[in-house]
């Protein structure tokens, strides 16, 4: 059981290291991207669309996580005791 909380650990520490700089970065992107789109003819605005609304929401996920992180880790260390 150690070997899983060791791994938890540092699944936690390398999301606080990268995952707030991935999220802001796929908020900004997805910002540009929606921008982008509406510039582009009809056909394609939607597809861009759909594309910067995905990228959006991925950093957001992304966010949610990391702010859980502590929990999940806490949940999850506690599952086999």
């Amino acid at each position: 059981m150690a070997f899983v909380e060791t791994l938890l650990s540092s699944w936690l520490e390398t999301l606080r290291s990268a995952g707030t700089m991935i999220s802001m970065i796929l908020i900004i992107l997805g910002g540009l991207m929606y921008g982008i789109a509406q510039l582009q003819p009809g056909e394609t605005r939607g597809k861009w669309q759909t594309a910067a609304i995905g990228v959006v929401i991925g950093g957001i996920l992304i966010a949610a996580i990391l702010g859980a992180a502590d929990l999940i880790q806490e949940i999850s260390s506690n599952l086999f005791k």
